[in-house]
């Protein structure tokens, strides 16, 4: 039987957002590190598929991370994802 390799591809972008957050950058930062554009970080960050996973990798390594780290469920990654989608409903709900 072959193993299979899944990637979960929401705790891979709450992750990446989460350690970016630890970091202070934003996503145009963490992208000029990883010589890539904002918009490819963005997609790694709100679990899109459509990204090359050596982009993933450039990420790992400006966010001094093994790919483990970021593939992995982090608890303090999944509370800041929360608290991070309650703010972003709050500001639609102000536009309204």
């Amino acid at each position: 039987m072959k193993d299979k390799f899944i990637i979960h591809y929401e705790t891979v972008g709450r992750n990446v957002r989460y350690f970016r957050f630890l970091n202070g950058w934003t996503q145009a930062e963490l992208a000029h590190r990883c010589s890539v554009n904002a918009e490819q970080i963005s997609r790694i960050e709100n679990a899109r598929r459509d990204y090359m996973h050596s982009t993933l990798l450039e990420v790992c390594e400006a966010l001094e991370k093994s790919i483990f780290e970021i593939m992995q469920r982090n608890d303090d990654a999944e509370l800041y994802h929360l608290e991070y989608v309650k703010k972003k409903e709050a500001s639609k709900k102000k536009k309204s």
